[in-house]
């Protein structure tokens, strides 16, 4: 197939079937990350661009700003770099330092805050920056993915109706939150077109999207320290917490089990339709939204130094799985 664009390569149809992951279900794993920009985050890219392109906000002349934990800066860096936009990326010390070595080798400036916000977490830190440096540079232009509705309306058309065309009908679909622009299209598409379908989003422990206290997060993709202006609370969808520990022994054992390395938001992910599975009848089919993969997580969530210095009560057994923590991953 020939392309014109980098950012038309989104490899939307692939699904992994995950067998005897749960026992007497069927669990499939969508696939984001085979893409150039290696993440689900290069829709949500071309559709902040692209909304604020018809809006007349953004033109020839402005550069572009935004806030990220990694995976959307890396598709902004694609997007931007193709369609000739300067782009700054506000991140900070979780990031991995393959997003931060890919954005730069795109020509991104980034920029990493390190002062915590009231929350322990580092958000709202980044978007102070970011009102400063557009309150000094009329050109600048943010894209706000954590209130443009482009960001819910890209995955509701396009990563929700993959699901459904792609495995028909489906009694379960866990998705990571983060900024919530997936999990928030995905409700809005599943409530319309598949209604029984149970919609069940998925955070980490430590972040106060769901409501709960803030904490020291160490694994960048889901969690915030800061309620996204898209999220809306409804009975529309469950939520489930996971413990960061057991993201982390979750992406090893798919490693191992599976030849598979996926990155930390999909290990949490995984670990909750572990941990859920039980409240499903036997015989259902499970579908589990994979934001990326795990060649960025080399130095942090498959390195064992890391994981023993950000997770002081685990240990590791001789071929490298964590022992003594994943509650929520035991099969």
């Amino acid at each position: 197939m020939i392309y014109e664009r980098v950012s038309d390569i989104v490899t939307d149809d692939i699904f992994l079937h995950l067998p005897d992951f749960v026992s007497s279900m069927q669990v499939f794993l969508k696939l984001e990350g085979l893409n150039p920009a290696g993440s689900v985050k290069l829709k949500t890219a071309v559709a902040l661009i692209e909304s604020l392109e018809q809006a007349g906000t953004l033109r020839t002349g402005c550069r572009v700003i935004e806030s990220s934990s990694g995976n959307l800066g890396v598709a902004l860096s694609v997007v931007c770099a193709a369609n000739g936009y300067p782009l700054t990326v506000v991140t900070d010390p979780n990031a991995t330092r393959q997003s931060v070595r890919t954005m730069r080798s795109l020509g991104t400036e980034v920029v990493e805050v390190t002062a915590r916000d009231a929350n322990g977490g580092y958000l709202q830190t980044r978007l102070d920056y970011i009102r400063d440096r557009l309150a000094a540079d009329s050109r600048l232009v943010w894209l706000n993915q954590y209130a443009n509705p482009a960001n819910v309306r890209t995955h509701r058309d396009r990563t929700a109706r993959e699901v459904h065309c792609g495995l028909g009908s489906v009694d379960a679909l866990f998705v990571g939150a983060g900024t919530t622009g997936t999990l928030m299209g995905c409700v809005e598409y599943f409530s319309r077109h598949s209604p029984l379908t149970r919609v069940i989003a998925v955070d980490s422990i430590g972040s106060v999207t769901f409501g709960s206290p803030a904490a020291p997060r160490y694994v960048p993709g889901l969690g915030t320290s800061r309620r996204p202006e898209i999220y809306v609370e409804s009975d529309r969808f469950e939520r489930v917490l996971i413990p960061e520990e057991d993201t982390v022994a979750m992406c090893r054992a798919v490693a191992s089990q599976y030849g598979l390395l996926t990155g930390g938001s999909t290990g949490t992910v995984l670990a909750a339709v572990r941990r859920l599975a039980p409240t499903l009848p036997a015989g259902s089919r499970i579908a589990a939204i994979s934001p990326d993969l795990g060649d960025k997580y080399l130095d942090t969530v498959y390195d064992d130094s890391w994981v023993l210095e950000h997770y002081a009560d685990s240990t590791l057994t001789s071929d490298g799985e964590l022992a003594g923590l994943a509650h929520s991953t035991a099969g």
